[in-house]
């Protein structure tokens, strides 16, 4: 168990497949002091347990009720919570991906570095410590019990085309590791994106916008304190400072 003066804050970091989730979290964790990521991606089933979609017969890693393991990540986050630490035996293979590099200036990342590291040592002349778990993924907003769990909610939100092109270069996904460290390589199979991922992302995520309107929609109540970020119109620099304004927000509540 977490002492009763250490807070542990869950961030969750949604959005659809390559709208640069792991890109911000990783950018988040080297300014935030005591930050761990969390990868929604290492709670996928073992490949033979994804299910196959009733009509065009491939595996579905897209399908909300079927692409996380609901109750691993769960209890997860529960335990995280209560002892502040990630598990010794978890194993992740995001290593293993494909990454584009979007870079942030200096500027902007020595900025909100020196006010986080001003803000831990203010909780901890105080007896205090703060511990960040930032939770990067595509269905964080679908599962009530994740939305409940997560303390500060941010959505990267792109356009069909950009989202589109980006999954169409990437050369794959490695995939549970339960048993195998690394992983197993999925590559999309022809017009994966067309049937499965696109459809998959608006079913996830319409209840969280008015109108069910994913693409340009305002949000609703679902997720409360949801801070929308449009990312083809700010850069990387823009979209830290509004993450961090919310995390340093978030960190001021008593």
């Amino acid at each position: 168990m977490t002492s009763s003066k250490t807070r542990v804050i869950l961030v969750g970091i949604g959005g659809a497949t390559c709208s640069g989730k792991t890109t911000l979290a990783k950018h988040l964790r080297r300014i935030l002091p005591n930050s761990v990521i969390i990868h929604q991606d290492d709670f996928t089933p073992p490949q033979n347990k994804v299910p196959i979609h009733p009509v065009h017969q491939v595996q579905d890693w897209d399908a909300p009720g079927g692409a996380i393991e609901w109750h691993r990540l769960i209890q997860f986050l529960n335990n995280v919570k209560e002892t502040g630490v990630i598990p010794p035996d978890h194993r992740s293979h995001d290593h293993l991906n494909e990454q584009k590099q979007v870079s942030l200036s200096d500027s902007v990342s020595n900025k909100w570095h020196a006010e986080f590291e001003r803000l831990t040592k203010e909780t901890e002349i105080n007896g205090g410590k703060i511990i960040w778990g930032l939770v990067d993924g595509f269905l964080l907003y679908w599962h009530p019990d994740i939305i409940k769990q997560l303390d500060v909610r941010i959505f990267l939100r792109f356009p069909h085309d950009v989202l589109k092109r980006r999954r169409h270069d990437r050369h794959g996904y490695h995939t549970a590791v339960q048993s195998d460290p690394e992983g197993t390589l999925w590559r999309d199979p022809p017009m994966y994106w067309e049937h499965i991922v696109w459809p998959a992302y608006l079913e996830a995520h319409r209840d969280a916008f008015v109108d069910g309107d994913v693409e340009s929609g305002v949000p609703n109540q679902k997720v409360q304190g949801l801070l929308l970020i449009n990312g083809l119109e700010i850069g990387m620099d823009e979209t830290v400072e509004r993450s961090c304004a919310a995390l340093r927000s978030k960190l001021q509540d008593n």
